[in-house]
């Protein structure tokens, strides 16, 4: 096959690169190397931001987004068993984040695609991105039992960590910044009403934890823990004991509990490759940078490195300028290294270090009681919760 652009990956940064160049009017194909079903039920992030949710309903994708998704105008610090509210709209001129989870966002966006867009071949593993200097690059992928090429003008890597389409820069001209944290959050799904309405961030003297949801009826919830644990050495019971402990207030506040029908580790880094473009080939979403979950920005960074390259190709086809490609990875980069800051600040706010001293664990509760007592500090949490303008 011959396209413009190869995007490799559809979660939700390639769907959505399909969906925006579709609308534009520019050909692409995207390859995806699990099946649908995978697709649409992998668990991943359930926040989305005001500039998320903007570039959704833009793209023609955001009509059951509206009507199911819940709009969340705040969250909720809790430290020394006191409650305080961030208020968004209040600090931020008008902006929001949404629930809605990853797995119905790329609903949505496979639909649209099938229905209208650009092929979307799923079980087709790509092997390599080839030639990405040259002025034809290509990736080399199997589907249905053969291996075949496709030719183009630019391939999009959104293929995660672990994909092919990093691999095919060149390690001279790569650098990479990372950090690995000594925790991680054991999450579960269950199957009761949120206590509260809005997401809860809690700093206890025994670990980090949060009290989010997947709808009206469906909680999530998060536990900070060793690196190395494993989920199934948690009984559901345990699970809910600790919650109690670590969202504990003083005041009537309840955690309702209900059965726990998932349980998972997920691991904790940060994590930036520079640069995001080598010849005709960009990298986007978790191929490029992996932010630690506590500021809620992976599946939004991914967002907006591809609204980037969707806008820099309508620049070109419309001026002939290559400028904004040019500048595809200066200009994602000022975004995601603010992310990165943004989310390292969360998590080393409320999270405990297994060797913190007495003096790092009074600084994290002064930094607290800074957000709940100063006007500026708190703008800069919403500001930064609700989202990082798109260039």
């Amino acid at each position: 096959m011959r396209t413009t652009v190869g995007i490799v990956g559809a979660g939700p940064a390639g769907l959505l690169l399909a969906r925006l160049l579709h609308n534009a009017g520019i050909a692409a194909v995207v390859l995806e190397s699990r099946d649908r079903d995978y697709v649409e039920h992998r668990q991943r992030a359930g926040i989305l931001e005001q500039g998320t949710v903007d570039v959704l309903r833009a793209a023609g994708a955001g009509e059951r987004m509206d009507r199911e998704g819940l709009r969340h105008d705040g969250i909720e610090l809790r430290f020394a068993r006191r409650r305080h509210r961030v208020d968004f709209p209040a600090l931020t001129g008008g902006r929001s984040v949404t629930v809605y989870a990853q797995t119905e966002v790329c609903k949505d966006l496979i639909a649209l695609q099938l229905k209208d867009g650009c092929p979307l071949l799923f079980e087709a593993e790509a092997l390599a991105v080839e030639e990405p200097e040259s002025d034809r690059p290509r990736v080399r992928y199997t589907h249905e039992g053969r291996e075949s090429v496709l030719e183009c003008d630019y391939v999009v890597g959104c293929d995660g960590f672990w994909g092919v389409a990093r691999k095919a820069v060149p390690e001279a001209l790569t650098r990479v910044y990372e950090r690995t944290y000594p925790f991680g959050w054991l999450g579960i799904l269950a199957d009761v009403a949120p206590s509260h309405d809005e997401l809860v961030y809690a700093r206890h003297d025994r670990g980090f934890a949060l009290l989010s949801m997947r709808s009206p009826s469906v909680s999530r919830l998060y536990l900070q823990v060793p690196a190395d644990t494993d989920a199934e050495s948690w009984p559901d019971e345990a699970i809910w004991d600790e919650l109690e402990r670590r969202f504990e207030t003083a005041d009537d506040w309840r955690l309702d509990r209900g059965p726990i029908t998932q349980k998972s580790v997920t691991p904790m880094r940060s994590y930036v490759h520079e640069p995001m473009r080598h010849g005709r080939l960009f990298l986007a979403g978790d191929a490029a940078h992996i932010v630690p979950p506590t500021g809620a920005k992976g599946l939004n960074l991914a967002v907006g490195d591809v609204v980037t390259f969707a806008r820099a190709l309508t620049y070109q086809k419309e001026t002939g300028s290559s400028a904004r490609l040019d500048a595809y990875s200066q200009t994602c980069l000022r975004r995601v290294w603010q992310a990165e800051r943004f989310s390292y600040d969360m998590t080393t706010l409320l999270h405990r270090l297994p060797d913190a001293t007495p003096f790092e664990e009074r600084l994290q509760l002064a930094r607290l009681e800074r957000i709940a007592t100063s006007r500026a500090a708190e703008t800069d949490l919403a500001e930064g919760y609700t989202g990082f303008p798109l260039e």
